[in-house]
């Protein structure tokens, strides 16, 4: 059971939200899995989803599961694109990786219009504008 596992502490791991200028110019939005450890981490498993209220109307999105065999030290790897339009509800995170064979496990919650100009900061691996969550 869950409950049974020893889950370590979750240390130098983030989740971003970045922008950038696509083809024509129009800005694009990508997710981020960032590892600032001086190690990799393996077997890392990303499960997305949004969820909130709307108009006082549930709103769900799907599921999507990403999988990545290793993502090396001080490096990063792209999730998946994201819409603007679903910004204004909870877009969840959850990540599982091993280091030398122990499971660690966290989920990063960006919460309703966290994504937005104002909150976006130079994430410097990136080299990008975002909005960063360890």
């Amino acid at each position: 059971m869950k409950k049974d596992i020893d889950f370590g502490t979750v240390e130098g791991i983030a989740v971003a939200v970045a922008t950038s200028a696509g083809e024509t110019g129009e800005a694009v939005w990508n997710v981020y899995l960032l590892n600032n450890n001086a190690f990799p981490i393996d077997n890392v498993l990303i499960t997305s989803k949004g969820y909130g209220q709307v108009d006082g109307e549930e709103v769900k999105t799907s599921v999507l599961r990403h999988m990545f065999e290793r993502i090396e030290a001080k490096s990063f790897v792209q999730v998946e694109p994201i819409d603007p339009a679903i910004f204004h509800i909870n877009n969840e995170y959850w990540v599982s990786y091993y280091i030398n064979n122990k499971i660690f496990d966290k989920k990063f919650v960006f919460v309703p219009d966290a994504i937005q100009a104002s909150n976006l900061i130079e994430i410097s691996m990136l080299q990008m504008q975002g909005v960063l969550h360890s």
